[in-house]
C-alpha cells in the first residue's frame, strides 16, 4: 500500500464532439507526467465524472493508467450514488494498474447521509475495494459534509488511507489531523487553504491549479518542507487570483480556458456546463499574465 503524500492534480477530461479527445488527452498527460507532481487523479470533479458515460469511465481509466504506468501515481474517482457501480469501477481500476481510488460521498439523498449511514457505506466499499481508498469530502458540490469525528473513525480502517477535504473548514481539517490515525493522510482540496493545512499537519493536496501550474504547486510543498515559509506565502498570494478564477469563479469552463493559454488542450465542458464567453476569456488571460504565467497564443 502506497503512502498518500505530495501534490496531485485532478486532470480535466478533454471532449471533442460527443466523445473524449484521447489524442489531445495523451498530449496533456505528457505535460503532467513530466512535471513535479506526485500523481494525478482521474475522474475527479474537474474531470467532470458526473457527465461521463459508464463506458467512457472505463476507457478513461484504462487509457490514463497505461500512459502513466511507472511514471506517476494514479488515483481513480469511482464514487457515485450506486455502490454496485462504484465497486465495479474499483475492479476496473485495479485491473488497469491504478494505485488507489477516490470515494466521494453519495449525494442524491443528502438529507439521509448521516454519519451512521456514511460510515456503513464507506466501510463496505473499503472492505470490498481491491485498491486503497481515499475519501473525498466535497460539501460544496454534494451538500454532504463528512465530519471530523467520522473521518477519525474511518482512519483506522486498514484500506482507507486518507481524505481529500475540499470543505475549506480549517478547524475541521485540523481536528481530523489531530485525532486521526497517524498513517492516515489529510489532503487539502484547494490552493487557497493548502498552506495553513500543511502547517497543521496535512501531507499534501489535490489541486485544480495543478492542471496548469503543476510545478508551482509542487514548489509550495518544497518551500514548506524546507522551512521557507516567506517564499511559500508569496507564492500562495501570487497564484490566489489564478486559483479563484479556475475554481469558484468560473469553474471547469474557466479551467479549460486557462489550460489553452498555457498550451494544453482544454476544449468544451460537457453540457450543461458551458465555455466562458470572450470577456471572461480576456479576464482569465489577464489574471494569468498578472501572476507571471507565460501565455501561449
Amino acid at each position: 500500500m502506497f503512502e498518500l503524500k505530495g501534490v496531485y492534480t485532478p486532470i480535466a477530461t478533454p471532449f471533442k464532439g460527443d466523445g473524449i479527445a484521447f489524442e489531445q488527452l495523451e498530449s496533456n498527460l505528457e505535460f503532467w507526467l513530466s512535471s513535479k507532481l506526485e500523481g494525478i487523479v482521474v475522474m475527479g470533479s474537474n474531470g467532470e465524472f458526473v457527465a461521463l458515460r459508464e463506458q467512457e469511465k472505463e476507457e478513461m481509466i484504462r487509457f490514463v493508467c497505461a500512459k502513466a504506468a511507472g511514471r506517476k501515481k494514479v488515483i481513480i474517482g469511482i464514487g457515485g450514488n450506486c455502490i454496485g457501480e462504484t465497486l465495479r469501477l474499483a475492479e476496473v481500476s485495479k485491473e488497469a494498474g491504478a494505485d488507489g481510488v477516490l470515494l466521494i460521498t453519495p449525494f442524491y439523498y443528502k438529507n439521509g447521509m448521516k454519519d451512521a449511514i456514511l460510515e456503513q457505506y464507506f466501510t463496505e466499499v473499503a472492505d470490498k475495494s481491491p485498491l486503497p481508498v481515499v475519501l473525498y469530502n466535497m460539501p460544496g458540490n454534494t451538500g454532504v459534509n463528512t465530519s471530523a469525528a467520522l473521518l477519525t473513525k474511518l482512519s483506522r480502517h486498514p484500506n482507507i488511507i486518507g481524505v481529500k477535504d475540499t470543505s475549506g473548514n480549517i478547524a475541521q481539517i485540523s481536528e481530523t489531523i489531530k485525532d486521526a490515525d497517524s498513517s492516515f493522510s489529510v489532503f487539502a482540496g484547494n490552493w487557497s487553504f493548502l498552506l495553513p493545512s500543511l502547517c497543521m499537519g496535512a501531507k499534501g493536496a489535490t489541486l485544480a491549479l495543478g492542471n496548469i501550474l503543476p510545478n508551482e504547486c509542487a514548489q509550495l510543498l518544497e518551500y514548506y518542507e524546507s522551512g521557507n515559509l516567506e517564499a511559500a506565502r508569496e507564492l500562495v498570494f501570487r497564484l490566489m487570483p489564478v486559483n479563484a478564477a479556475i475554481t469558484a469563479k468560473y469553474g471547469v469552463g474557466g479551467l479549460k480556458v486557462a489550460m489553452e493559454y498555457v498550451g494544453l488542450f482544454g476544449g468544451e465542458p460537457r453540457s450543461p456546463l458551458r465555455r466562458p464567453g470572450e470577456e471572461v476569456r480576456k479576464e482569465i488571460k489577464k489574471v494569468l499574465m498578472d501572476a507571471g504565467v507565460k501565455i501561449k497564443e
